[in-house]
């Protein structure tokens, strides 16, 4: 299932983390680990923000992918279900 994945990470944190290298580590390591379709980075609410698109096998890999990012980078997460432009028309084509 496309899923949608938000990180948050609150800025001390990621002031140390950018300070001692592991910033860049975590979030590279998450997004090879999500073969991510695509990735975004913004602020959101004030906090450096992640938004990652990728392909979610089960619903059991949920603390496999936050947990690096919970424990490293004391980020707040979300998964969102979402989809394409084509995963849109094939729904709307089941509502008729």
């Amino acid at each position: 299932m496309r899923m949608l994945l938000k990180a948050q990470i609150p800025t001390d944190v990621g002031n140390a983390a950018i300070e001692d290298g592991t910033l860049p580590q975590i979030i590279r390591n998450t997004l090879e680990s999500l073969r991510a379709e695509a990735a975004y980075f913004t602020t959101m609410d004030g906090k450096r923000t992640m938004i990652a698109v990728f392909d979610m096998d089960s619903v059991s890999d949920m603390p496999r992918i936050a947990e690096p990012l919970f424990m490293g980078l004391n980020a707040s997460i979300d998964f969102t279900p979402c989809m394409n432009a084509s995963d849109l028309n094939l729904g709307l084509e089941k509502i008729r």
